[in-house]
C-alpha cells in the first residue's frame, strides 16, 4: 500500500479570455457514494447505486468492501450493484488518502470475523483517527494502532460489536461521528454517542448521514443536540439516488463567477442532502447570482468579486475555492471556523497562505482561518501537496493570472479524474 507512484507533471492552468458559459454534467457526490457503500453492505439484501461516483476515493472503498467479502460490482459507469455478504478477516484495506475510508471502514471490520489491516498513502498516516479509535474500543473492538493512534491499523473482529455507549471529540472531523452511526445499526446494543469538545464541524455531512441510515430503515434520534442515539436492528436494502457532487462542482462555478459567465450545474435534485443552501449565500455574499430551474442550478458572475468575512465550519470544503476567490476580490476576507482541514488531505490553511503568497497575495494565517487582501497577482508554481481541492484552488486562480502552474493535476482522480479535460473544455469552449 501507499501513494500512486506516476510521475506528476507540471499543468499550466488555461487563462479565461470570455465569459465561461456553459452547463457542466458532473459525476455523483463523493460522500454519498461513500455512505450508500457502507449502508448497502451492511444492508439485508441487494443495493443498487445509481449515478455513483467513479474516483480513486470511491474505488478504494469498493475495494475495502470486497476485501471484507462483501460483493461489489463497479462494471458499470451508471449502476453499481452491492451484494452484502459474511464479513470476515484476513482481509487487508488500503485506504488511499481517503477520510471516508479510514474513518467509515474501521466499525465495519469490528463486525467482521478475523483481523483487518487498514493503511494508506503515506500521509495518510498523519491525518487524525484516534477518536474513532478510542470510541471502537469502548464499544468493545480490539484494534492495534500506530503510537499516534492511527494507522497502520489492525481491527480484530470476532464478527461481533457489542456497540453501546462512547464519548468522542469529533471536533477534528465529522466523518468520526458518520463512520460509528453507519455501522451501528449493526452493533449489539446499537450506539448512543456523545461529542464533548469544540464544535462538531461539516454539520450537513452529519445531516446526510442521518438521512442516509433513515432512508435505510435505521432509527436515529438526533433531537439532544450532541448526542446521537441509534437502535440495533439491522439495515434495509435500498436504490440509491446519489446527486451531482456540489463540493467539486465548486470550480466550476468560480469559473463563471471569475469571468462574468454562467455555469449550470446539470441534473441538480429539487431536493437535495448536500448544503445548497449554504453554498447559495456564500457565493452571493461574494458578488454571484444563484438560481435553480429544470435545467439544473446555475451561478452567474455579476462582474464583481466582493471581499467577505465568512465562517466556513459547515462547509470547510469550499475552502480552497472561496480562497482563490477571495484573491481575486476587490477587498479584503476573512475565512474563518476551519481549524479542522489542518488535519485533510495536508494542512489546508498553512498550504493555501503559502500558494496565496507565492502568486502575489498578502495572507495572514490564523488557527482557525486566514486573511486575504487580493494584490496584484502574478504567474507562480503553485504546489497541490496531493490535494485535489488545492489543485482546483490554483485551476480558479489560473482563470485571471497567466502562468499558474499547478505540480500535479492528477491528484484530482481522488474525486474526480476528468477534472483537467473538462476544466480545459469549460474555459476554452472547446
Amino acid at each position: 500500500m501507499g501513494a500512486v507512484t506516476a510521475q506528476a507533471r507540471p499543468w499550466t492552468a488555461p487563462v479565461s479570455s470570455r465569459p465561461v458559459t456553459a452547463p457542466v454534467r458532473l459525476p455523483g457526490s463523493k460522500s454519498m457514494t461513500a455512505r450508500a457503500l457502507v449502508l448497502s453492505a451492511l444492508a439485508d439484501g441487494p443495493s443498487e447505486i445509481r449515478r455513483p461516483l467513479r474516483a480513486r476515493d470511491t474505488t478504494l472503498m469498493a475495494a475495502a468492501l470486497r476485501a471484507l467479502g462483501v460483493g461489489v460490482d463497479t462494471t458499470a459507469d451508471d449502476v453499481w450493484r452491492v451484494e452484502p455478504g459474511p464479513l470476515r478477516g484476513p482481509a487487508r484495506v488500503d485506504v488511499g488518502l481517503a477520510g471516508t475510508i479510514m474513518r467509515f471502514a474501521p466499525p465495519v471490520a469490528a463486525l467482521a470475523d478475523g483481523p483487518v489491516t487498514f493503511d494508506g498513502d503515506p500521509h495518510a498516516r498523519n491525518r487524525p483517527l484516534r477518536p474513532i479509535v478510542e470510541a471502537l474500543r469502548t464499544l468493545g473492538a480490539d484494534i492495534d494502532a500506530s503510537p499516534a493512534g492511527g494507522l497502520p491499523l489492525v481491527v480484530r473482529g470476532t464478527g461481533l460489536l457489542p456497540g453501546g455507549e462512547a464519548v468522542i471529540d469529533a471536533s477534528g472531523s465529522s466523518q468520526f461521528v458518520s463512520g460509528l452511526l453507519l455501522s451501528a445499526p449493526r452493533f449489539a446494543k446499537g450506539l448512543v454517542l456523545r461529542h464533548e469538545g469544540p464544535p462538531v464541524p461539516s454539520a450537513p455531512h452529519l445531516r446526510m448521514t442521518t438521512h442516509m441510515l433513515r432512508a435505510a430503515g435505521a432509527t436515529v434520534d438526533e433531537s439532544v443536540p450532541d448526542v446521537w442515539a441509534v437502535e440495533p436492528g439491522g439495515l434495509r436494502a435500498h436504490s440509491w439516488d446519489i446527486e451531482p457532487d456540489l463540493s467539486g462542482a465548486a470550480p466550476f462555478f468560480a469559473a463563471a463567477m471569475v469571468t462574468g459567465g454562467a455555469v449550470t450545474l446539470a441534473g441538480w435534485p429539487a431536493a437535495s442532502w448536500q448544503p445548497v443552501g449554504r453554498l447559495t449565500e456564500l457565493l452571493t455574499a461574494l458578488g454571484a447570482e444563484v438560481t435553480r430551474d429544470d435545467a439544473g442550478l446555475t451561478v452567474r458572475g455579476t462582474g464583481v468579486l466582493r471581499g467577505i468575512e465568512a465562517d466556513l465550519s459547515e462547509v470547510s470544503e469550499l475552502t480552497p475555492v472561496v480562497a482563490a476567490l477571495a484573491a481575486l476580490a476587490d477587498g479584503p476576507s476573512e475565512l474563518r471556523g476551519v481549524a479542522h482541514i489542518r488535519g485533510h488531505e495536508t494542512d489546508r490553511i498553512a498550504a493555501l497562505a503559502t500558494e496565496l503568497g507565492k502568486v502575489g497575495a498578502d495572507v495572514v494565517e490564523h488557527p482557525d482561518g486566514l486573511l486575504i487582501t487580493p494584490g496584484r497577482l502574478r504567474a507562480a508554481v503553485v504546489e497541490t501537496y496531493a490535494d485535489h481541492r488545492m489543485a482546483h484552488f490554483a485551476a480558479v486562480l489560473g482563470l485571471a493570472v497567466e502562468g499558474v502552474r499547478l505540480t500535479d493535476v492528477a491528484c484530482t482522480a481522488k474525486t474526480l479524474p476528468e477534472f483537467p479535460e473538462l476544466w480545459a473544455d469549460l474555459v476554452t469552449g472547446s
